[in-house]
């Protein structure tokens, strides 16, 4: 009487191209286009084993988000992650970032959030979104740079990551006219 079962999900490579129509969708509606990459090169990214485009869903098969990541070395980027709009505040962002961490157990995790430092018109969404990834394992970094001219600050999930290092992944992975658009913070040292 009232008992719900919660819903199991699955995490998996996009490999329809369905789910890559899906996954494209909901990325174009969560993300700014100063903030998106172009998609046509991840999944370019990801035939070269440097990314992975996941698809997010419901046991019963229903699409409810995506993630995608940047592989380098022994560390893991999660470089967007997004809950279909329907399935916000339900516990399945929560939910999905478990599984990834779980899925990268042996990787160094992190992620980028926008800068809660400033003021700034959003800052009450961005604080909101800080304090999920807060709430779900991540921790902060101490690290602030400026990404493509957004501040931006590292989250981590039980380890270290330095400067040096998340330079490296958009220099390696990306080249030269990608990460000279990635600096460290200087105001917020």
């Amino acid at each position: 009487y009232g008992f719900r079962r919660k819903r199991s999900m699955k995490i998996d490579h996009a490999n329809t191209k369905e789910q890559l129509r899906k996954i494209k969708k909901l990325y174009t509606l969560s993300f700014p286009l100063c903030e998106r990459k172009p998609f046509s090169m991840m999944i370019s990214k990801q035939e070269k084993g440097d990314m992975e485009i996941m698809y997010i869903e419901d046991d019963d098969g229903t699409f409810s988000g995506l993630a995608i990541t940047v592989l380098y070395k022994d560390i893991v980027l999660l470089d967007y992650f997004a809950i279909s709009p329907e399935y916000h505040g339900k516990g399945k962002g929560s939910q999905a970032l478990k599984m990834l961490i779980e899925r990268y157990k042996d990787k160094r995790f992190f992620l980028e959030v926008e800068s809660t430092k400033d003021n700034c018109k959003d800052i009450e969404t961005r604080k909101r979104r800080k304090n999920f990834y807060l709430r779900n394992s991540m921790t902060e970094s101490g690290i602030d740079v400026i990404l493509f001219g957004v501040p931006m600050e590292l989250l981590v999930c039980n380890c270290n990551i330095s400067f040096e290092e998340y330079f490296d992944i958009y220099d390696k992975i990306f080249g030269k006219m990608i990460s000279k658009n990635v600096k460290r913070n200087a105001d917020n040292k």
